[in-house]
């Protein structure tokens, strides 16, 4: 990696301003699902043994830059304390500040000791976070002497805890999550092993149209699974009955279609359907076969066992594989095989790297139970989207480099 990293920072006895993504669900001030912390916890624990005096910062929510009481970290702290009871040994405490500048967060930053940490307020409760205001920015570097950024999830955004705090501390880093992030991604990007599948799904071309153009100059193989595979077909002609179809987007999908002939990709779309006559889990599933015509009344809500097979087939073959999106209408379980089945495909090809990203797709292979079988599960939806598309992260582009 050609950033510094947490490793490459002495942290002993100094303070470091951590970015973690701890942008977490709440329910009645509990926390529901604590995988974000958990994905940090690694650098935390890296950095608490190393004798830092660790500031951590983390959005939650969309407060609109004002304190909202149901989305204070609080919680959050609690059950950092908890885990990290678990982890370190007993005393080892995590302190809360009810502010993320200001005295009192100076004061309570300044009264750490070697080992132990202090989990600020809610970034977003200040309007200066997401403008990446300057003298904010002042403000959270004067907190420490290092900073180190963990949150892949916010490196596509410009803000304050993201950039600005950059230009104001001695050294930045990238944490041990954002390493692994950038080391899985960045390879299969740059150097992938060879062949190389990507697989794509989701509501709309739209969302996805310049990762698709990247990924041409690069994959071997290109699956579109989901919604956005239905304004592919119909630019071939396809009848695809009352399929969601981006019809403002049909040139484009043939231009596209042309550029992965030109560039030998092979680009694949579903053979066969699952469809019913509504997006409700009460719809009745009806199977289309390959060569059949989608009826006028009907919509494509997943893929159909043909396309499962010919799915699974090139992706058994693949050394890299990327998967960003679900092969249907994922929340409804009726329509949720497909996506179930390229999930299971893509875990029992144990001699490839697999990166899994996006909400869905992470979801998917947690159900289907082979998340441990895939190599790399990113934590970033849109900064893993971004990636793929080619773009420079601006929470990454401002950490120091090794040299």
């Amino acid at each position: 990696m050609s950033k510094l990293s947490i490793r490459d920072l002495p942290l002993n006895d100094h303070r470091v301003f951590m970015r973690v993504d701890f942008n977490v669900p709440l329910d009645e001030g509990r926390v529901m699902d604590d995988t974000r912390i958990r994905e940090t916890m690694p650098s935390i624990e890296y950095a608490l043994r190393h004798g830092a005096r660790l500031i951590l910062a983390s959005h939650l929510g969309r407060p609109k830059g004002k304190p909202n009481p149901k989305m204070s970290l609080k919680p959050v702290a609690e059950r950092l304390r908890m885990m990290l009871d678990r982890e370190l040994a007993p005393g080892e405490n995590v302190g809360f500040c009810p502010d993320c500048v200001g005295v009192e967060a100076e004061e309570m930053a300044g009264k750490l000791e070697k080992g132990q940490s202090l989990l600020l307020e809610n970034l977003r409760f200040h309007a200066e976070e997401e403008a990446n205001d300057e003298k904010f920015a002042k403000q959270l570097a004067n907190l420490a002497d290092y900073y180190v950024n963990d949150a892949f999830g916010a490196a596509h955004r410009a803000h304050a805890s993201t950039v600005g705090i950059t230009n104001f501390v001695e050294r930045s880093a990238a944490g041990l999550l954002m390493e692994k992030e950038l080391e899985y991604l960045g390879r299969a990007m740059e150097h992938p092993e060879k062949p190389f599948l990507a697989i794509l799904g989701g509501a709309k071309v739209s969302d996805k149209i310049a990762v698709i153009q990247n990924l041409l100059t690069k994959v071997d193989t290109l699956i579109i699974g989901g919604a956005m595979a239905y304004t592919f077909l119909k630019a071939q002609g396809t009848q695809v009955g009352k399929s969601r179809v981006e019809e403002d987007k049909l040139d484009l999908a043939r231009e596209i279609l042309e550029q992965a002939k030109a560039r030998q990709v092979k680009f694949l779309l579903p053979v066969d359907h699952i469809v019913a006559d509504r997006i409700e889990g009460n719809a009745k599933p009806q199977a289309v076969s390959a060569g059949q015509v989608i009826p006028s009344n009907l919509m494509g809500l997943d893929i159909g066992p043909a396309t499962v097979d010919l799915f699974s087939e090139e992706i058994s073959r693949a050394a890299t594989i990327v998967w960003n999106g679900p092969m249907g209408v994922f929340e409804i379980p009726s329509f949720a095989k497909g996506t179930f089945k390229v999930a299971r495909a893509v875990a029992e090809n144990a001699g490839s790297t697999s990166i899994v990203g996006g909400g869905d797709s992470v979801s998917a292979v947690t159900a289907a139970g082979v998340a441990d079988r895939i190599s790399h599960i990113s934590t970033g939806g849109g900064a893993s989207l971004e990636f793929l598309e080619g773009k420079k992260l601006p929470g990454v582009e401002a950490l120091n480099s090794k040299r």
